[in-house]
């Protein structure tokens, strides 16, 4: 017998969009698309028209000659995140964070204090609207995939519930599109065997999922549209890497913009590695270039650092590294990641100590952006420089 529908997937509709609605009047009911070279970002309305996430803006422009360009704002957008989740966790305390606008939660045994799955859902999505002013779909399932599908299928601002004993009535009709991991490739490969539906993917044996698609995606794949999915939500998940990339669009830059973009991202992801109280022994950089391909490279440090100018240091030195390809075929994406993370507390400290290093500054500097916002000091590199560029963050992950 299967259990019951206990897992929310709470989603905030066209976040960013949204956000730039919710604070500008005027914008909304208005073909919105947050962005520079590229679309981070685009309203329902603009979505309506064909204007897509990671499109070229103008594309985007041809498409809908009447959108409104808006850059990104990372602070507002993150201190919406903030009270939606503080929301989530006043509604739970089994909170699974996604990205900054997703999550899943997990609401069984709270039916004598807060009521059904249901209720919950609705309670959340009433509270949202009202304390954070913003749009929000929920899907309520058995489990997370599930509730992921459902609340992508309530989209815009919906609630949709799965029973239990309706699961495959819901799911197998739809596109295996809709299938966790299924992107453009997965889909032509199902439909030129003559698969279009997760119906008929479910109705296939396992092997054969495998043999067209891999024996590990297969084997996901094939178990999802047959509604396994043992995992939980996961509220105690330490994650190994945090990172965060910008999108650069078509235009060219040079190795000195390049730069001043990897120092803006290492400065807010060191920042964020203190704010936790870890320290990262690996700093990963991602590229991607105009031809569409990409490329990745790391270096493993001899000790775990929290220091913003050892970590840039070591950035940089990558990105060096890759002059030749970055001249002959152009950056679309710059990404950094630092990984393999440990507690500050747990690190063991090289002798001798050197307290003339950074490590105080980075302290002072953390303390004055936290009282005072990330844009109250900054370094000399960037002093006149627009913090957005034509190169928006993409959304950060932990």
């Amino acid at each position: 017998m299967r259990g019951e529908a206990t897992v929310l997937h709470a989603d905030l509709d066209a976040f960013y969009a949204s956000v730039e609605q919710r604070d500008d009047s005027a914008l909304r009911g208005r073909p919105i698309i947050v962005g520079g070279g590229v679309v981070v970002a685009a309203s329902y309305e603009a979505k309506a028209r064909g204007v897509r996430t990671a499109m070229g803006v103008q594309r985007a422009r041809a498409l809908c000659p009447d959108a409104i360009i808006v850059p990104p704002r990372m602070e507002a957008y993150s201190a919406a995140s903030r009270a939606v989740f503080a929301i989530f966790h006043d509604t739970t305390p089994h909170v699974e964070g996604v990205s900054i606008d997703e999550a899943f939660l997990e609401v069984g045994g709270l039916r004598r204090l807060a009521g059904t799955p249901e209720e919950i859902a609705v309670r959340l999505r009433e509270r949202v609207r009202a304390e954070a002013g913003l749009p929000i779909s929920v899907g309520v399932a058995r489990t997370k995939f599930l509730a992921k599908v459902a609340s992508a299928v309530s989209k815009p601002d919906g609630l949709l519930l799965v029973r239990p004993d309706h699961e495959e009535a819901f799911l197998h009709p739809l596109p295996v599109e809709r299938l966790w991991g299924v992107g453009a490739v997965t889909a032509e490969k199902l439909h030129s065997n003559g698969v279009y539906t997760v119906g008929q993917l479910a109705e296939l044996e396992a092997a054969t999922a495998e043999r067209w698609l891999g024996k590990a995606a297969g084997a996901h794949l094939h178990a999802l549209a047959r509604l396994r999915d043992p995992r939980p939500v996961a509220t105690t998940k330490r994650h190994g890497s945090i990172g965060s990339q910008r999108a650069l669009g078509n235009r060219s830059y040079t190795a000195g913009e390049l730069g001043l973009i990897l120092t803006q991202i290492v400065d807010g992801l060191a920042k964020r590695l203190r704010d936790r109280g870890s320290s990262c022994a690996t700093v990963v950089l991602r590229l991607r270039y105009g031809d569409f391909t990409k490329a990745t490279r790391s270096r493993t440090l001899a000790a775990p650092t929290d220091r913003t100018e050892v970590l840039l240091g070591v950035a940089q030195q990558l990105l060096d590294a890759a002059g030749p390809d970055i001249s002959g075929r152009g950056v679309t994406l710059i990404g950094v990641s630092l990984a393999q993370l440990t507690s500050a507390g747990r690190m063991q400290l090289e002798l001798p100590i050197d307290w003339h290093d950074g490590a105080r500054i980075d302290t002072a500097l953390d303390a004055v952006r936290d009282r005072f916002g990330s844009a109250a000091v900054t370094r000399a590199a960037l002093i006149g420089r627009d913090p957005g560029w034509s190169a928006p963050r993409l959304p950060e992950h932990e």
